[in-house]
């Protein structure tokens, strides 16, 4: 008899907790809204089912030992990002921002919504029960450029308490790029703006796009150490796209590496939405926080174009300017899938490509400066 009930204690059912019934439960929706809705599946794929593994009673496969322990490490120490941001600059064309430099203009207003956010959780603290610190609110804010991997980066050198909140915020809202911004695009742009039409553009030559990242890479080294990390493996990744004599080893960066990667980042922040680590209130102020952010930043880079395109001399389409996010490339294709909305003949996918992959210079530049800012 005493058998049995030593084998129904050990079971999950017995030492099943409410909070990891819910957070199982999660982990599940995530698998759904990636399987099913083809949201982000790459990453809400593995980090809804390590959701699931990290609420395992008695595993103990998220604490001391476990192989999601070792794995957070990655993230801890900022080499999965990292990695990722080398695979992401190898993937990336700086071509179609370098054919018109204007649109660098609408990745940096794209920001905006970063440093409104980090105001915006300092003045969440006057609701009883929340309590963000500047690190807190820090890496909260970078949820508003779109850009997971810079998000974690943060947060893991900030505030690694909040990472796996942070994390799953900033994959949700880049996951649901093409509900959240139509709307935005379309209250702050007339019938005729979403028309308009714009050049074709220059053809760039091979040797910019090689000295582009390495002027990219000094600028950071002489203005802004900090963000160097981020800068640094995106600009290796994308010169070693762009010189073209290494093809074996962009193409790795391409595909596998940033796949293994990608499953390990994936599990790892997944092993931070355990039930006593997520379920808190203040994990309600940053998803409301990071929705925000993301919806001043797309309408900074829309309005920022309106701006831009009064006094330029060839046509700018404002639609672009919510490209100027980091959501690399679905917000370009929702800003062509609109411009065609309304003008049949309006291709804008590569125009809005400038913008796109300004957003992710624009992203780490931004947690460049809040790490050096914020200690």
């Amino acid at each position: 008899m005493e058998n049995l009930l030593s084998l129904w204690q050990s079971t999950g059912i017995y030492n099943f907790t409410g909070g990891q019934v819910f957070m199982m439960l999660v982990g599940f929706l995530l698998l759904v809204l990636a399987i099913k809705k083809g949201f982000e599946p790459l990453l809400l794929l593995p980090i809804g089912f390590g959701t699931i593994l990290s609420n395992i009673p008695i595993a103990g496969i998220a604490e001391d030992g476990g192989i999601l322990h070792y794995l957070y490490f990655g993230i801890k120490a900022g080499i999965f990002p990292l990695l990722i941001f080398m695979g992401v600059g190898a993937m990336t064309d700086f071509g179609p921002m370098l054919a018109n430099p204007k649109t660098l203009l609408l990745g940096a207003a794209a920001q905006f919504g970063i440093f409104a956010s980090l105001l915006g959780a300092l003045a969440l603290n006057a609701i009883p029960g929340l309590e963000f610190s500047l690190r807190d609110a820090a890496a909260i804010g970078i949820i508003g450029g779109a850009d997971g991997p810079t998000a974690i980066y943060v947060a893991s050198k900030l505030s690694p308490d909040l990472l796996g909140a942070i994390a799953v915020a900033a994959y949700s809202y880049m996951a649901l790029v093409p509900l959240i911004q139509p709307p935005i695009m379309r209250a702050l742009t007339t019938e005729d703006e979403r028309r308009i039409e714009m050049q074709q553009m220059r053809v760039v030559s091979k040797t910019e796009k090689i000295v582009f990242p390495l002027m990219l890479l000094v600028l950071s080294i002489l203005l802004l150490p900090s963000a160097t990390p981020l800068i640094g493996m995106f600009a290796l990744g994308n010169l070693m796209n762009a010189c073209g004599v290494v093809e074996r080893l962009s193409q790795t960066a391409q595909n596998e590496l940033i796949n293994i990667v990608t499953i390990f980042l994936g599990l790892a922040v997944g092993s931070k939405l355990s039930a006593a680590a997520f379920l808190q209130i203040e994990t309600l102020g940053i998803l409301a926080l990071g929705a925000i952010a993301f919806a001043i930043g797309t309408a900074s880079g829309v309005i920022m174009a309106k701006i831009m395109n009064k006094f330029s001399d060839t046509p700018i389409n404002p639609l672009i300017g919510a490209a100027g996010v980091s959501a690399v490339p679905m917000a370009a294709r929702v800003a062509n899938k609109l411009g065609l909305e309304s003008n049949p003949h309006n291709f804008l996918l590569m125009h809005a490509m400038g913008p796109n992959v300004a957003g992710v210079i624009g992203s780490a530049v931004a947690a460049g400066v809040l790490l050096s800012l914020v200690k």
